[in-house]
């Protein structure tokens, strides 16, 4: 009976079951942890990229744009000292000389637009980007334990 109530008692398969310690739980969350961190920094660098890009590419078109705008700029200074009289007009008349004029004029008017909307999506672009810092500013301010902060 002894020997018995001694197999029965040591057969017991609560006792032998590993049972995962809180340190192997606490390494799981921890490595958990660190790839979403991980991951995190990667989406925040490549949107990073992406808004440096897409200001770079607003930076070229307003060179771009500055330079058209100074041609046009060149031209109209013609054109007016042309209509002034001021300038040899060839065999341009009078009529011809203003219809340019006015599409001189638009084109300018059309120019100084798509000027304003390049500055706004710059100013756009420099928002996302504080805002990208303050979050991520916050991410570690959140991070800090309890006992620190």
């Amino acid at each position: 009976r002894k020997q018995a109530t001694e197999y029965s008692t040591s057969s017991s398969d609560e006792e032998f079951e590993p049972k995962p310690s809180l340190t192997h739980k606490a390494k799981r969350a921890l490595r958990k942890r660190r790839k979403l961190e991980k991951e995190t920094k990667q989406l925040i660098k490549q949107e990073e990229l992406k808004r440096l890009h897409k200001a770079q590419a607003v930076q070229r078109q307003l060179e771009e744009l500055e330079e058209r705008q100074r041609a046009l700029e060149i031209f109209g200074v013609e054109l007016e000292r042309e209509l002034r009289g001021e300038a040899d007009a060839g065999t341009k008349d009078e009529n011809q000389m203003l219809h340019e004029w006015f599409e001189l004029v638009m084109e300018k008017n059309k120019l100084m637009r798509y000027e304003s909307e390049l500055l706004i999506i710059a100013q756009e672009l420099e928002l996302e980007d504080h805002q990208s810092r303050l979050e991520q500013k916050l991410r570690e301010k959140m991070a800090i334990d309890g006992k620190s902060k």
